[in-house]
Order: C-alpha cells, then sequence, then structure tokens
C-alpha cells in the first residue's frame, strides 16, 4: 500500500551516484522556483539475519525445514514449556565461527549469551536468547564489488567494517487472517539458529549496500553456512539510513526493517535517503522510526516511531553457561574430549575459497576482464557453466565469455530465467563452439543457431546446421561471383570506396552476408572486395 504520508518525491538527477551523493530538484512553495539544495550523503548500517544451515535449531532437536505443515516442528522448548531447557546446538557454532573467520572477525575465545525481553505473539518465552554482552565475533571487514562507471563496466571494490557476529533465535510467524479477523501463529522457525552479522555504517547508497548483501550472501552459499535464499526468509535486511552534509553531525536515523531481495534493499534505501533528503530540505524533521518497504509502490511507509525506547531488560542467560571455542586442540583443557568442542584451527583448515579468491584467479588462470570474472562468480552456477565448456572446447577462453554473458545470460535475463532452467547446456554450447572454431560455420551464423538452440534444445549443433543450411560455403568460384555480383550492383559505394572512403566496405561486406546467409568467411570477403575495389 502506498503511505498516506509519503512525500510525492521527484526524480534523482542522475540518481545516486556510487560516491553515494545525492541531489534533488523542487519548486520552492513560497516563489514557484526550482532550485538545488546542497549535497547530501546517504550514510546506511545494515544488520543481517542468516539462518544458520543446519538440522536442527540453535536450543532444540525439532528440524528446520521450509514450508512444513504449520506447527509440525515445534519441541516442548520452542513453545516455552515449563520445565523445559536449552542445548546448544554445536553445528550452529561452527557455523558463525567459520562465518566470522571468512569475514576477518577476531573470534572470542568466551562468548555469553543473554536474554533480551520483548513481547511477540510468536515468541512463546517472553524473550530471545541473543549475545548482547559479548558476541562470537567482533571487528571484521568485507570487500565487496560493483559494476560502476558510465556505461557499468568498471568494477569498483570498497570495505565495509564488521562491527559483530551474534548468535540468536528466530520467532515464529504471525499470519494474519484479514477475512475471519484473526491471527494464526506458527512456531515452526520459533528458535531456528540465526546469525545476525551487524554492518558499520561505512556505506553511502543502495547500490553499495546490496553490493555487500550479495557478497556476504555469496560467502555464506560458498562456506555452506547460510542457503541464503532471501525469498524463504534465509537472509533478511534491516538498513539504518540517515543523511547529513559532509562536515556536519550524522542525521537522525530510520530503521527500514525486513527487506527480503538485494534489489529491494538498493531501491529502499536510495528511496528512504530521497525522502529524508527532501524532508530537510523542507524544513522538516526526520522522526526516529522503523519503516518498511512496499514493493508494489517502491516507498518505505512507517511502521512504528523509536522515541520511546523501548527497554529490552537484557539480562544474563541463567540457563546457558558460557561458550568456550579454543584455538588449537593443544589448547583443550584437560579432560574434555577435543572432538566435542569447537577448534577454530580444524574450522580454518576446511574453508573454502571465497568469492574474491576465485574472481581473482579467473583472471590470472584464463586472462578474463575483472567485470566478467565478477559476473561470472556473482550469478549462481555461471562459474561452473563456464568452466565446463571450456573444459569441451578448443576456442579461447574470452571467446567462451563472451557468448557465456552476451549469448547465454543475455538470452536467460531476457526471459526471466535462472541458469538451471537455460535449454542450452554447457555440453552443447561447447560443441557450437567447436564447430565455429572448426571453420564450418561462420560467428554471424553460429548465433543464429545458438537462438535456434534456445528453441529447439532436443536437436544437436550439427543437425541444426545442416537444416538451416549455414555451413560455410567452400567454393571459391562461388563466393567470387557473388562479390562480383554485389559490387557491380553498387558502383556509389565502389566509387567512394575508391575515393578513400574504406569504412564503406563494410556495407558491402553486410550485403554479401546476407545474400549468402552469414555462409562466408569475413576475412575472405573483406579481402576478396578489397581487391575488386582497389
Amino acid at each position: 500500500m502506498t503511505p498516506k504520508t509519503a512525500l510525492p518525491l521527484t526524480k534523482l538527477r542522475g540518481a545516486a551516484t556510487h560516491r553515494g551523493v545525492y541531489t534533488s530538484e523542487h519548486s520552492s512553495h513560497l516563489k514557484g522556483e526550482t532550485y538545488y539544495p546542497p549535497q547530501m550523503v546517504g550514510v546506511v548500517g545494515l544488520e543481517i539475519h542468516a539462518q544458520i544451515h543446519a538440522a536442527s535449531k540453535l536450543f532444540s532437536s525439532s528440524g528446520v525445514r521450509f514450508s512444513a505443515p504449520p506447527n509440525s516442528l515445534v519441541a516442548c522448548f520452542d513453545a516455552s514449556l515449563p520445565g523445559t531447557l536449552p542445548v546448544l546446538n554445536r553445528r550452529c557454532v561452527e557455523a558463525s565461527v567459520m562465518t566470522g573467520l571468512a569475514l576477518n572477525c577476531t573470534i572470542n575465545r568466551k562468548s555469553l549469551f543473554d536474554r533480551k525481553h520483548y513481547f511477540y505473539a510468536d515468541m512463546p518465552a517472553g524473550y530471545q536468547i541473543t549475545q548482547q554482552r559479548l558476541p562470537i565475533a567482533v571487528n571484521g571487514s568485507l570487500t565487496y564489488s560493483y559494476l560502476g562507471g558510465r556505461k557499468r563496466n568498471q568494477v569498483v571494490t570498497k570495505n565495509v567494517r564488521i562491527k559483530q557476529i551474534q548468535l540468536e533465535q528466530d520467532s515464529g510467524k504471525s499470519l494474519h487472517d484479514d477475512h475471519r479477523n484473526q491471527t494464526l501463529i506458527d512456531l515452526n522457525r520459533a528458535g531456528v539458529g540465526l546469525m545476525e552479522v551487524v554492518m558499520e555504517a561505512d556505506m553511502e547508497c543502495g547500490e553499495e549496500a546490496a553490493a555487500a548483501v550479495r557478497e556476504l550472501q555469496l560467502i555464506l552459499q560458498t562456506l555452506g553456512t547460510c542457503y541464503g535464499n532471501m525469498a524463504e526468509g534465509q537472509l533478511r535486511v534491516d538498513a539504518n539510513v540517515s543523511v547529513h552534509r559532509p562536515g556536519e553531525p550524522l542525521g537522525v536515523r530510520t530503521e527500514v526493517k525486513n527487506i527480503n531481495s538485494a534489489r529491494y534493499v538498493a531501491k529502499a534505501i536510495d528511496y528512504e535517503i530521497q525522502r529524508q533528503m527532501e524532508v530537510l530540505d523542507t524544513g522538516g524533521t526526520i522522526l526516529n522510526e522503523t519503516r518498511a518497504f512496499d514493493s508494489k509502490s517502491g516507498a518505505t511507509v512507517p511502521m512504528r516511531d523509536k522515541e520511546g525506547l523501548q527497554d529490552y531488560r537484557f539480562m544474563p542467560e541463567p540457563n546457558l553457561p558460557p561458550l568456550f571455542v579454543y584455538e588449537s586442540v593443544a589448547s583443550v583443557p584437560a579432560g574434555v574430549d577435543p572432538t566435542q568442542v569447537v577448534v577454530i584451527d580444524r574450522l580454518k583448515a576446511i574453508l573454502p575459497e571465497l568469492p574474491g579468491v576465485k574472481r581473482a584467479q579467473l583472471v590470472e588462470e584464463y586472462g578474463l576482464l575483472p567485470e566478467h570474472s565478477f559476473t561470472l562468480v556473482n550469478e549462481v552456477g555461471l562459474m561452473d557453466y563456464f568452466e565446463r565448456v571450456i573444459q569441451k572446447t578448443k576456442a579461447e577462453p574470452r571467446k567462451v565469455i563472451g557468448w557465456v554473458i552476451k549469448e547465454l545470460l543475455g538470452n536467460l535475463n531476457q526471459n526471466g530465467l535462472r541458469l538451471t532452467q537455460s535449454p542450452i547446456s554447457s555440453e552443447a554450447l561447447a560443441e557450437l563452439l567447436n564447430i565455429l572454431e572448426s571453420g564450418h560455420i561462420s560467428t554471424s551464423a553460429a548465433k543464429v543457431v545458438f537462438q535456434e538452440m534456445w528453441k529447439l534444445p532436443e536437436k544437436s549443433v550439427k543437425q541444426l546446421v545442416a537444416e538451416l543450411d549455414l555451413e560455410l560455403i567452400s567454393d571459391q568460384e562461388q563466393i567470387l561471383q557473388i562479390c562480383r555480383r554485389v559490387v557491380d550492383a553498387h558502383p556509389e559505394e565502389v566509387r567512394v570506396i575508391r575515393a578513400g572512403n574504406k569504412k564503406v566496405l563494410n556495407k558491402l561486406m553486410g550485403i554479401v552476408q546476407k545474400e549468402t546467409k552469414g555462409r562466408t568467411d569475413p576475412l575472405q570477403v573483406r579481402r576478396i572486395l578489397e581487391e575488386m575495389t582497389s
């Protein structure tokens, strides 16, 4: 729904730059004239809740499964029945330590659990178990990149500080039935383990924040600590947004809650920055409030204000002792079974290659441009697809990347498909490139075949080439006759070429290619035409 109090926002002039500086233009209510206020800078921090990939919940043995029947995965502890006690899931601890290591954090050898008291109908205990005082990981950093520049082909790399990573419980879900005027509670999600990753306010616009979220998502998926499916609520983003003029104190911030896609992260933050800027331009005041992003209207809408700061009454969790992790097996105290505790060195040893390392390797190993390696790693499964094609084709990697990004990814995006839904397998694309490399078809003909492969994936490349009659003409005399006919039919173009304008030769080449349906070698055709028009 569209908020009743939403301001009619003017369109950004040039939108947000990659440096996060925003400008606005709107008419003065007093004089009716257009004016440009001084530049303001957005200030963005993020709190990201990542659902830990584990077989059971953080403190109970209940299973974790998306879209299970309501209240079918609820242990007595999850329902907060009297006499039940929490039992910490070691897998969740290991996942948070691995995530902390990947984000360059300091892993606290001792961390503590706390109770955060607030009443939600879908939180039966009336409190959440979290880590307020001493979280499991602190003081990290995340390097992220995005494509910037006028043509969106320059890789811009930045860093954001990670304040902390803390373990905590998720709440259940409230399902509102407006027809019956009632709310139903599903506790399947109650008690599921979360890692809350707190990013400092080092970002300046929605594009930077979305890139940071996407990079974190890739890291978590690579580690296997979180599936990161935002559509299923496995990764949820709260954005803290404010604006100020450089050199002045930071402004009052608002919090945009529960954003469930990287694209919406960018849109919500950019809208909120622009909204706050226009409020200040017109002499208004920014409220310290919680807002939600309405994806239909593209606006943030107020939920509740924070003026009366809620007292969460944090207190130590009395039913959980301090959590200890150990640097190495040698540091595990005598009498403690090393296989039953979390050892940092063991987890370091099994850390996989992270996305940043993979990008660098693609550039070094295949000679790719940085922006191409960025696309390969950031699109789920695309790097594996590219490498499978490389293994089965004689084509150079730089030629393969053009087909993968321009043709394959372009068609996928145009049709709104994921890579797993592609009708063209890596084997089929490799077969097409091998035929192209062998000189049996031209590049333009190969592109025609690619489009037919998209429509008719059950047919082989050789079948399509034969049916479409696209194999290169090998008869030299036939090619000479076609070129002679084109030259004779375009005397004016020939005159211009002989006068020194060699660019017109491309027009004659295009006519030859059209007449032959792309079945001639462009280099051979150019050579023949140059001789005939010299």
